[in-house]
């Protein structure tokens, strides 16, 4: 059964109706998310809660740089009203014209301008919750600050919908920038990218808000299978990383200390070659590339994803290890990696060799998920960094998750849902019915 309330009096109507039967519920908003958590179990033994049709936005404070809106409102819809209203609400990611703010702040969604902004988390100022037995939690407060005790939305931010079923939030809004300027970079390696980045920072400060590395062979990839795309540099380089600074003032206001920044860099042989956008169309067009990553990906043959993150000074080691790993175990294995390094988060996602069936190198997914989150952990870092655990890295969480976290997790959860009504088996294996 998919339930679709349209409020929040319906949304804690039907919590209350399964509350009561015992009948497990998955929270689900544009389901675009990738690890499994608004999916349903096979045996079918839950309903699926759809926040499609709670769309309503109902607040937008000027003064206050807030807006308010219900957990369906579509991503890109939110960016579209900030910016009629000359703000930015910076959360961006590839899925930003179907996915639904509940959805990005129940799984604390990452995307391209963390660097500057932060996750969701960071952009979320109250929120208002269905509570697994049917209460609803008013939490909409726009305040920027309130020392009042635990700061409870956090349990809901990232709790990828087994604490509560979040029906609203209210979400910070910025200045829209009136000057920026993009970037397409050709380095030698991961290392360059990371100095690279601390040269930019020390010429231009928090004005870089993405960085993005992306090794040839995905490059190489988008320009062969996605239609509209060419190389950005010749000759084409082992590594790209592709830059934004954003500011105010007018028109070229950022112009020269970027191209200042720039020279610095290459004048300490960061980089080997460089092109500034010299239009919005072609900042464009360098962005739809990023963004033709993942499609691109699909016509590379069977891929085993990563979504982890490290600090950023450990980047290069974190790639050459896992690399090196790799081609031992799996020799010809086809590496592919890129991220937004700025915040240390990669998508390391290696091709299975040219002379391996598809399906025989997914059968390779626990051996190798194991070498590379293994070197993840050693460097202090995380197997899952915007994507969240959901369904599929479950095993792996109770693996490198330390137990006393596990069991602070149990813990909460047991308290907040004893009953286990909301997402059960997600999250955290043992918190099942």
């Amino acid at each position: 059964m998919v339930v679709r309330p349209a409020n929040v009096d319906q949304v804690a109507a039907v919590v209350r109706v399964c509350a009561d039967t015992g009948t497990p519920i998955v929270p689900q908003g544009g389901n675009t998310g990738l690890t499994g958590a608004s999916q349903p179990h096979d045996d079918m033994s839950e309903i699926i809660l759809s926040t499609s049709r709670l769309t309503e936005v109902r607040d937008l404070d000027l003064a206050g740089d807030t807006i308010t809106v219900e957990a369906g409102v579509v991503l890109a819809e939110i960016q579209r009203i900030a910016a009629a209203n000359n703000r930015l609400f910076p959360l961006s990611l590839g899925a930003e014209g179907s996915c639904q703010i509940g959805g990005n702040i129940a799984t604390n969604a990452g995307g391209t301008q963390v660097l500057r902004y932060g996750n969701t988390r960071n952009l979320v100022l109250g929120l208002e919750v269905v509570l697994p037995d049917g209460q609803i939690w008013n939490g909409l407060r726009a305040l920027r600050k309130d020392n009042t005790g635990y700061d409870l939305k956090h349990l809901f931010i990232g709790g990828e919908g087994t604490l509560g079923v979040i029906t609203a939030a209210v979400l910070k809004l910025f200045p829209r920038p009136t000057a920026a300027e993009t970037a397409w970079i050709g380095l030698p390696d991961p290392a360059a990218a990371v100095r690279l980045l601390s040269v930019l920072r020390s010429h231009l400060g928090d004005s870089i808000s993405a960085f993005e590395l992306l090794q040839r062979r995905i490059i190489d990839l988008v320009v062969e299978h996605v239609d509209g795309h060419s190389q950005p540099l010749d000759p084409v380089p082992d590594w790209h990383v592709l830059v934004e600074a954003s500011g105010f003032g007018g028109d070229g206001a950022l112009s020269e200390p970027f191209a200042n920044a720039l020279g610095a860099a290459m004048e300490d042989g960061l980089l080997t070659d460089a092109i500034i956008a010299s239009s919005g169309q072609q900042s464009k067009r360098f962005w739809q590339m990023r963004e033709d990553t993942a499609d691109a990906q699909k016509h590379g043959g069977v891929g085993i994803k990563h979504d982890v993150s490290v600090p950023v000074a450990k980047v290069p080691e974190f790639i050459a290890r896992a690399d090196a790993a790799l081609e031992q175990a799996y020799p010809g294995i086809r590496l592919c990696a890129f991220g937004h390094v700025g915040d240390g988060n990669m998508h390391y996602n290696p091709l299975a060799p040219e002379n391996w069936r598809g399906e025989s190198f997914a059968n390779e997914r626990e051996s190798v998920n194991r070498i590379v989150h293994d070197i993840v952990v050693e460097l202090g870092g995380s197997i899952s960094a915007e994507h969240g655990i959901g369904r599929l890295r479950l095993d792996e969480n109770e693996l490198y998750k330390h137990h006393i976290e596990l069991d602070l997790m149990q813990k909460i959860k047991r308290v907040i849902d004893p009953d286990l009504v909301l997402n059960p088996g997600k999250v955290m294996r043992t918190a099942t019915r």
